[in-house]
């Protein structure tokens, strides 16, 4: 298939993982989602994934604490992420790597981009965790970066929604869902795509965005397939 991504990251919030659940994980849910990467995992396409944390701990939620132990705590709840995540990719027969920005080195390999390139070049799916190990950076941005860093040729962004919409869907009925949009559109209309430091730097290291809906987790396979779903930013 010629027109298939040979090498993407996977950016999935932490809520997807949650399902109807919406906090911690949902054990079937997680399982589909990696059931879906591994179809793509067996085509040949490389995978690397970085997840958020958000079902564990949102650091904005936080009240009175300090930003920087706030972010520290989210980053440890995207570690807990991607063990169950690599734990579930291995039980569907994916070979697995965790790379983590914060040394933990009983549990994950620290990041080392030379040695993540390397795993993907040997088929392995690698799950970044920690965020950029740096407070006051999304998982986003992580992604934008670790996307950059390992030449991923697009970041496939999936969400709890279709695609980009020029108003909240959920709450204007006639929202208008853009099929294509640029890095410049999203930065000047601060469309919630992903955080504008993350925008930014996709647009400047010109790498695509697509953003769908994980609702059917096979919208992964098409998505590498590049079929017509939801929104891409580039």
């Amino acid at each position: 298939m010629k027109n298939m991504y040979k090498r993407v990251l996977i950016k999935l919030s932490g809520e997807a993982l949650a399902g109807n659940n919406k906090t911690g994980l949902d054990h079937e849910t997680v399982h589909a989602i990696c059931s879906s990467i591994k179809k793509i995992y067996d085509l040949g396409t490389e995978v690397a994934i970085v997840v958020g944390g958000g079902n564990f701990w949102r650091g904005r939620s936080s009240g009175d604490m300090d930003r920087t132990r706030a972010d520290h705590i989210g980053m440890l709840a995207t570690v807990m992420n991607s063990l169950a995540l690599a734990d579930a990719l291995e039980q569907v027969g994916c070979d697995v790597r965790v790379q983590t920005a914060i040394s933990m080195q009983q549990i994950a390999e620290p990041y080392i981009r030379n040695r993540a390139v390397r795993h993907l070049q040997k088929n392995r799916v690698v799950i970044f965790g920690c965020g950029t190990g740096n407070p006051f950076f999304s998982t986003d941005t992580a992604a934008s970066l670790r996307a950059a860093e390992i030449d991923a040729q697009i970041i496939l962004k999936a969400t709890m929604v279709d695609g980009v919409y020029d108003s909240d869907p959920h709450k204007n009925p006639n929202a208008k869902r853009y099929s294509t949009i640029s890095f410049d559109e999203v930065l000047a209309k601060q469309l919630a795509v992903m955080d504008m430091t993350a925008a930014s730097m996709c647009r400047d290291n010109h790498i695509p965005v697509l953003v769908f809906s994980l609702e059917d987790p096979d919208n992964i396979l098409r998505a590498v397939r590049q079929e017509d779903i939801g929104t891409l930013v580039k």
